[in-house]
């Protein structure tokens, strides 16, 4: 167990990090992800204060679908990634990271109260819920659909739907996660998210998995982790993260920052994301760039599933093409790596047809 944003959190179960990553990726695990913020936004011009917040096109979300998107400062950087969703019901659906749970909670209400105060329909609730992530293809959809009256081929990755789960009623499935796997997450109810849990444990191959698991899992599909890959000091053009950006929002150029993130965007950033794989031998986590190629290596693991090391970063733009060679500091030695594309690990995120 480790601290982890004020909650204490499971590094890893009985079966060790290396197990539990790759029984992921061949089987099925299940996540508790509880700490992380889940907040519900009403009202008639939820969408409107999302929007002012947020870099994505909330706007254009149908019913049950959801986005990653980004809050963003008035310079521009990143304050947070979290996902919005419009569900189906009366509100929006908004899953934030924990590290940054109270600053983002202070923007959300600061936001909101500004808006009533003009006379707008907006308010906020926090919810107390649960959160079970279920990842691993193909085993996930076999365990969750003998649990579901609804049919889980019918959702779509980062969609979502309100159902009852092995008997739970009143849990939000959404098709999502943090390890490139088909998956869902689930909200459920805080009094029986332990029921629900031993339900799922008891499937055959459902293993519990923790923080070093999803660690090297998001690693593999190539997800950036906040206060590591992207903070406040990164703008989306700089986080490779443009994609992000509704095409109408960046033509109205109304959230925080626009004007400096579409300004890089033309100019072009000196710096672009990188992921590199370690050539030489060693499986120590990256420490830095050697300085024959100026950059910053901001994540870096062993790679359970490639037998290597594999690290994210930023290097600068002109040696941030696949391929170019450089140089990395291991436990103070020198290795030659290589950029590479990212993922490292081809995600298997479901789409229905």
């Amino acid at each position: 167990m480790v601290p982890f944003a004020g909650w204490s959190l499971p590094l890893h179960y009985g079966q060790g990090h290396l197990q539990s990553h790759l029984h992921t990726r061949r089987h099925c695990s299940l996540f508790d992800v509880s700490h992380m913020l889940q907040t519900l936004v009403y009202g008639r011009d939820r969408i409107r204060f999302m929007e002012s917040l947020v870099v994505g096109d909330i706007a254009e979300l149908k019913p049950g679908q959801g986005t990653l998107t980004l809050l963003t400062n008035d310079k521009g950087g990143i304050t947070d990634d979290l996902i919005v969703t419009n569900t189906s019901e009366d509100h929006l659906y908004v899953v934030s990271n924990a590290a940054c749970a109270d600053k983002d909670l202070a923007i959300l209400r600061d936001r909101a109260a500004q808006l009533q105060a003009t006379g707008s329909d907006v308010h906020l609730e926090v919810s107390d819920n649960a959160l079970l992530a279920l990842q691993g293809s193909p085993s996930m959809a076999r365990v969750l659909q003998a649990g579901l009256s609804d049919d889980l081929a019918k959702l779509s990755f980062m969609n979502s739907i309100s159902t009852t789960v092995f008997g739970v009623p009143g849990c939000r499935v959404t098709r999502c996660g943090y390890t490139g796997e088909d998956g869902v997450e689930i909200s459920v109810p805080a009094a029986r998210a332990v029921e629900l849990a031993e339900q799922l444990l008891g499937v055959p191959n459902v293993w519990l998995a923790g923080l070093a698991a999803r660690d090297s899992l998001r690693l593999e599909a190539g997800l950036c982790l906040y206060g590591n890959d992207i903070d406040e000091t990164v703008t989306p053009a700089e986080a490779g993260l443009m994609w992000t950006l509704g095409k109408r929002r960046r033509v109205a150029m109304d959230f925080p920052g626009a004007a400096v993130i579409m300004a890089q965007v033309k100019e072009k950033p000196r710096r672009r994301p990188g992921a590199m794989a370690l050539t030489g031998a060693g499986q120590a986590p990256f420490t830095s760039l050697y300085p024959h190629i100026p950059g910053t290596v901001t994540s870096g693991c062993p790679s359970p599933c490639l037998g290597k090391n594999i690290a994210m970063g930023y290097v600068e733009a002109a040696h941030s093409r696949a391929g170019t060679e450089l140089t990395v500091e291991v436990r103070k030695k020198q290795h030659p790596a290589v950029i590479t594309k990212m993922p490292f690990v081809p995600t298997q995120y479901y789409m229905a047809k």
